[in-house]
């Protein structure tokens, strides 16, 4: 977390050029920090389980990711390439940090989703995405932590379900009991 502060702090006393750079790069190297994270976390616990169910998340993650890329082919908000929907380095962040908040409880998830948040924001930031992306990256990490990963305390619930309001709202709920 304070590598995080540090890192806003020392990028808003550069010019706005270099900003964009120091964001674009520490989010490159902070968009794996939850998996990585997550797998030590588990190596530690000797949970074996856990790791496979963070691979087959990983992995999943990763096949939906570059799947919809090369069928979307949505241009990138500075022009650089068109494979910017989904976000890749969002999915991964989001995809340790559900798995960190599912399989060990929020003393893991929350740091993670603050990690995964500042990647997210980064991508936008530094002009590689737009909000649509990194919500679908977002989305997309968090549903393949979900669905591959199991609770190891049995007192953390998360649960998170499409929700209909009228024709024009549309949404998703999410409920956490821990």
């Amino acid at each position: 977390m304070r590598i995080i502060v540090l890192s806003l702090l020392v990028a808003l006393c550069m010019p706005m050029k270099a900003q964009k750079t120091f964001v674009e790069r520490s989010t490159d190297v902070l968009s794996v920090t939850p998996t990585l994270a997550a797998l030590t976390v588990s190596i530690v616990e000797n949970d074996t389980k856990g790791m496979a169910e963070l691979g087959l998340s990983t992995a999943a993650t990763l096949v939906a990711n570059y799947a919809l890329e090369a069928s979307i082919k949505k241009s990138r908000p500075d022009g650089t390439g068109n494979h910017s929907f989904p976000s890749t380095h969002t999915a991964l962040a989001f995809d340790g940090a559900s798995y960190l908040m599912k399989r060990y409880g929020w003393k893991w998830g929350i740091p993670a989703y603050f990690v995964s948040t500042y990647v997210a924001w980064g991508r936008v930031y530094a002009d590689k995405h737009d909000v649509w992306d990194v919500l679908g990256g977002a989305a997309l990490g968090t549903a393949a932590a979900l669905v591959f990963t199991h609770s190891r305390n049995s007192g953390v619930s998360l649960s998170v379900s499409p929700c209909v309001m009228g024709n024009s709202a549309k949404g998703l709920h999410a409920s956490i009991t821990f």
